[in-house]
């Protein structure tokens, strides 16, 4: 579930919007109305239901061998991402849908793409599907914790790249 050429894409558990308006999060750090997105390389990133909080970390150019070997694992590939077990049963339970949106009107914003008016979807929305046969065709590696916390304190201590969604949802 990625964006083709000349789309983003923005995920949701609503099937049924047919615009997206700007507005304020109420966790915002910014002012600015937005209508929020993500290309290619980030959609991964929403992969989940959207309360669930998630700590994602993957090789970038300057990742040492040793922090991919004690984070992602040895012979494990390039990406993981973190999940606590509260969030098993919504993430096999969850009806994600992604939109399709034209990506013209969106420009960058950190790791996503953000619009400052109103935007429609290219068409209806898709159902995502099984978020743990996403994750393996794209052969990112879905861990599953107690705790994202500790995992978290280490990611962000390495030279790996890294993200983290919804941590404030995390178990203390």
């Amino acid at each position: 579930m990625r964006p083709a050429a000349g789309e983003v894409l923005h995920f949701s558990e609503d099937p049924a919007l047919e615009v997206f308006r700007p507005h304020v999060a109420k966790t915002a750090q910014q002012a600015t109305p937005y209508v929020w997105a993500v290309g290619h390389d980030r959609a991964p990133d929403y992969w989940f239901p959207r309360q669930c909080p998630r700590a994602m970390a993957w090789v970038g150019p300057s990742t040492t061998p040793d922090d991919r070997d004690r984070i992602i694992g040895a012979g494990c590939g390039t990406r993981v991402h973190a999940v606590e077990y509260g969030w098993l049963d919504a993430m096999r339970s969850v009806e994600l849908y992604a939109y399709r949106l034209p990506a013209d009107a969106f420009t960058e914003y950190d790791a996503a793409v953000v619009a400052t008016s109103e935007v429609r979807p290219l068409g209806p929305p898709e159902r995502v599907g099984d978020l743990f046969d996403l994750h393996a065709e794209a052969g990112i590696q879905l861990r599953v914790l107690p705790r994202l916390r500790d995992f978290w304190a280490e990611v962000i201590t390495s030279t790996l790249e890294f993200s983290g969604i919804r941590l404030r949802n995390a178990r203390p």
